[in-house]
């Protein structure tokens, strides 16, 4: 079949980051595509992720702003709350974003179907019972949050229904320790909750440098949630008064709600993909090469729901990648491709994480001699403020090359901060380099260019 007996070029099924950039990339090269999405627009990181969970962080820190602002003069009464009015703003903005997203890629030419999508064969999708063919198909559905089939499971929340809670949790059980689990646990003490965080393993954010997991749960712990580390749950019962979780080491906890965020499964069932031939993980995620083909030449996946990183800015990436393999890169412009080294991400807890490169464990592991800058200390703004809030800041370099590969922070703003050094070090800045750069005096990213000791091995 040549390709003009295809419906389309590139039909993509799901409307999430990585899906709408590669639609609308692919029809603005002159690409004939579809977009089929059964829910709202731009996925999880629009509608039930970064953004509405960022909008959330900012409520949470209002209530610190104001404690803080009375060492600085200002006499401030005390504050109320109103959480249906904050859901009330996020539900509007988020409206606002969905209705962009669909005039981008209107505006674009892509053509939108709104209805479960599946694969009938490598080239033919099936969506609300009509068929339709394309010569590349695109899988990018994202991932759903998981929930263990404890007792009483049914009680818990995901992350999902965390925006729209009603009425607001006074007393809020987490359970996990990942990024989703730390980001909501501070969200929700910042806002006025009681939280209880069960963690089954022995620290925070197992992934995460060792430092920054255990520097960012002694400040969780200061800030006021009880994190319990080691500890899984049994079973929740329901009662009058709420619920009660019952732990396996023993204890019980009373909550209003449980959230479960202990990780991710890939959206791939129900896609026709076993029947088509398209390989997957144990887990469901598909499998891909570098160019994001899947097992069946004309089927491509990207995202979450394949085997790479799962972070929005990466599926971007990742569709644009594609589209320039796909299609041929700009006029003028070389093709894109993705690479996967020094990635640099964000938690948005309370304070925030920063990180890019590597982990001082994974550091060693890959060049063997490194040299380790470690800085703590109090930001300028909490000498006034009345805050216990700490900062910390840490460089991983190699000792052969002088190259920085690790760089992490916890800290006020730690993801503005350490994007930029993410450039310098996706370019091979070295710690000379480092060490060349003036400050910008006073600020706590100047830290990270006047770091000159290293921390004497074993401490």
């Amino acid at each position: 079949m040549s390709t003009s007996q295809f419906d389309f070029d590139l039909f993509v099924v799901g409307g999430g980051s990585g899906g709408v950039r590669a639609a609308r990339m692919a029809a603005q090269r002159g690409a004939r595509v579809a977009l089929a999405e059964v829910a709202a627009l731009g996925g999880t990181c629009v509608n039930v992720g970064c953004i509405p969970k960022k909008l959330y962080s900012y409520a949470a820190h209002y209530a610190e702003a104001f404690e803080e602002a009375a060492g600085f003069g200002w006499k401030v009464a005390k504050p109320m709350f109103d959480w249906e009015l904050l859901k009330a703003n996020r539900a509007r903005e988020i409206g606002r974003l969905n209705a962009v997203y669909l005039q981008l890629l209107v505006g674009a030419g892509v053509e939108m179907m709104t209805g479960w999508a599946s694969l009938v064969d490598g080239h033919t999708v099936k969506v609300e019972g009509k068929s339709y063919t394309a010569r590349h198909i695109l899988i990018a559905t994202g991932g759903t949050p998981n929930v263990p089939a404890v007792g009483g499971h049914e009680h818990a929340v995901t992350s999902d229904q965390m925006f729209d809670l009603k009425p607001f949790p006074k007393r809020l059980l987490v359970v996990g320790g990942g990024y989703i689990a730390c980001e909501f646990a501070s969200i929700f003490n910042g806002l006025g909750a009681e939280v209880t965080l069960v963690q089954r393993g022995g620290r925070l954010l197992t992934s995460f440098d060792q430092d920054v997991s255990r520097f960012l749960e002694l400040e969780m712990r200061k800030a006021g949630v009880d994190v319990r580390l080691n500890a899984s749950v049994a079973s929740i019962g329901k009662t009058a008064h709420g619920l009660d979780v019952t732990l396996a080491q023993g204890g019980l906890v009373q909550a209003d709600t449980v959230l479960y965020a202990v990780g991710r499964t890939a959206n791939t069932s129900g896609l026709g993909l076993e029947a088509v031939g398209v390989k997957t993980t144990e887990k469901g995620a598909i499998v891909v090469d570098g160019h994001f083909q899947t097992s069946v030449p004309s089927v491509f996946a990207l995202g979450d729901v394949s085997t790479r990183l799962q972070l929005t800015p990466v599926a971007l990436g990742e569709a644009m990648a594609l589209v320039d393999h796909l299609f041929g890169p700009k006029a003028g412009q070389t093709a894109r491709a993705m690479d996967y080294d020094f990635v640099p991400t964000a938690v948005f807890t309370h304070p925030n994480i920063g990180t890019v490169g590597y982990t001082e464990a994974a550091a060693r592991e890959k060049f063997g001699d490194i040299a380790v800058f470690r800085s703590e200390f109090k930001a300028l703004k909490h000498t006034l403020s009345g805050s216990q809030e700490r900062t910390l800041m840490k460089l991983l370099v190699d000792t052969a090359s002088d190259r920085v590969v690790g760089l992490h922070m916890v800290g006020a703003d730690a993801g503005e901060v350490v994007q930029g050094f993410a450039v310098a070090m996706k370019a091979g800045a070295t710690k000379q380099v480092f060490d060349n750069t003036i400050g910008i005096h006073p600020t706590m990213a100047e830290e990270f260019v006047t770091m000159r000791e290293p921390v004497p091995p074993g401490e």
